[in-house]
């Protein structure tokens, strides 16, 4: 029967930051091989796979997209370095998240769900989780998901916690318009770069939006975070944008709007990745025992930090937490690296979930 470490590592090895497709496939023919479940894979390449009945469902989600590669992170041919030493598989997506993918496929194949179990693997989720929009947009809802990114660390290094909520990231622009004159004579136009800068101040000023879920608080963050204004070094600029990242928590926004107030500017925005909040305080509670049960370390509830599909998720009805191998600084570096004694503990974890979800 292939082993954990062996399905990661073939996982892992597929290029999947210009095209998710191979991967799909291979995710798609193993579940077939291996599961007598329902599997397809839809138009936009997303894995969908369902066994067992009942009238609540239960989804392990995650995604087989990966970033672009370091360059050290591939050989001559283009194909992705893999390394296993140290009881840690190395290579690009075996932190985020391919490891958890395996670990979910195993942990579907082998539990006796108490209700139904869904198995799905979406594409584009580090370009916004277009793959996971899409499927909801075609009907996926599920009543609860665990979402395999990474809760491994949070509350103390090496414990596998579960995360009840993350915050979602707004990403926007502040763009001053002004006129253009010659420097020597800058009342003859108006500088947008001051007027920018005003909005700026604006921003500084702005309350970070908090809440609290499930006992835990969580609070946003609002930031300046790029500027580019001006044509020449006599020319007062006539344009300059500012580039604004917010950490966004549910049912919460930063009244960024208010730099509208200020002459000729205006605010765009350009991406909103939602929150994730655990509404069902029950499932919440069981996951943590299945997490518990799978460590000798205990684990706790906590706030992740990073926008995952558990936001469209939740955004759409589906309660969700998150639980997965990857530890905080792990993903997207040169050196990418997941315990594989952490990725087989989450396989635990999910397979426990699954056949305990919903209690009688």
């Amino acid at each position: 029967m292939e082993t954990l470490p062996s399905l990661t590592h073939d996982l892992v090895s597929i290029s999947s930051h210009d095209d998710e497709a191979a991967a799909g496939e291979y995710i798609l023919t193993w579940l077939r091989e291996h599961t007598n479940a329902r599997v397809s894979r839809d138009d936009h390449g997303n894995v969908i796979a369902r066994k067992g009945q009942g009238d609540t469902s239960l989804a392990l989600v995650g995604h087989h997209d990966v970033v672009p590669p370091d360059e050290s992170q591939v050989d001559a041919d283009g194909e992705y370095v893999i390394e296993e030493r140290d009881g840690r598989l190395y290579g690009r997506g075996a932190a985020d998240m391919k490891g958890c993918v395996a670990a979910a496929m195993l942990a579907f194949r082998d539990a006796d769900p108490a209700s139904e179990l869904v198995f799905a693997s979406f594409v584009g989720e580090e370009q916004g989780g277009v793959g996971c929009q899409a499927a909801i947009e075609d009907g996926f809802a599920p009543d609860y998901a665990v979402v395999g990114e990474g809760s491994t660390g949070y509350s103390a290094p090496g414990v596998t916690d579960v995360a009840v909520a993350h915050k979602g990231r707004r990403g926007s622009t502040i763009v001053a318009e002004g006129a253009a004159a010659h420097a020597s004579e800058p009342d003859a136009g108006a500088n947008a770069i001051y007027r920018a800068t005003d909005a700026v101040d604006v921003v500084r000023d702005l309350d970070f939006p908090s809440t609290t879920v499930l006992g835990h608080e969580m609070s946003g963050s609002v930031a300046a975070t790029e500027i580019d204004g001006g044509s020449a070094w006599n020319v007062i600029p006539e344009r300059c944008a500012v580039t604004v990242d917010e950490r966004t928590v549910p049912d919460e926004r930063a009244p960024l709007d208010r730099v509208e107030a200020i002459d000729g500017v205006s605010w765009r925005v350009d991406q909103d990745l939602p929150p994730m909040a655990c509404g069902d305080a029950g499932f919440a509670e069981r996951v943590l025992d299945a997490a518990t049960a799978a460590q000798d370390a205990t684990p706790e509830h906590v706030v992740k930090p990073h926008a995952t599909d558990a936001g469209w998720l939740a955004q759409a009805g589906t309660d969700c937490v998150v639980v997965g191998a990857a530890e905080p600084g792990e993903a997207h570096t040169a050196d990418e690296s997941v315990s594989l004694t952490v990725v087989e503990r989450c396989r635990n974890v999910y397979e426990r979930v699954a056949e305990s979800w919903p209690s009688e």
